[in-house]
């Protein structure tokens, strides 16, 4: 089980380092360029709020189990990255934006996979 969670929550960590970072250093046009169409209608701060808020979800993933400690922010920071995409797909879903939705459907799949294992290790261990 524990295997299981270090290599869902890894990838998943690894795939909103990314998200987040690419957020934070890239302008809003750079990200339009780059086809996220989602962000032409969002004020620029916003844009770098949900980059904050996926790089702390993808470390809320790892360091607290990692470092063996208040190990429960594992779940809730996989359950808090399960409401991200829950509102990216709506949005996705609002401007047309579907050829962006399967990935936005695996990250949520992967998020409440994490979540699941996050809080059975809990439990188990």
């Amino acid at each position: 089980m524990i295997i299981a969670y270090w290599i869902v929550a890894g990838i998943l960590a690894l795939a909103y380092l990314f998200s987040g970072a690419t957020k934070l250093v890239r302008s809003k046009a750079q990200l339009e360029a780059s086809g996220q169409r989602w962000v032409s209608g969002a004020r620029p701060s916003f844009v770098k709020f949900v980059g904050v808020v996926e790089i702390l979800g993808a470390l809320g993933l790892i360091l607290p189990p990692a470092f063996s400690i208040l190990v429960i922010l594992a779940p809730l920071a996989a359950i808090g990255l399960v409401l991200v995409q829950a509102v990216a797909i709506g949005v996705h879903m609002q401007i047309r934006d579907v050829k962006s939705l399967p990935i936005n459907i695996v990250l949520l799949i992967l998020a409440f996979a994490t979540a699941w294992l996050a809080v059975l290790t809990l439990i188990l261990f």
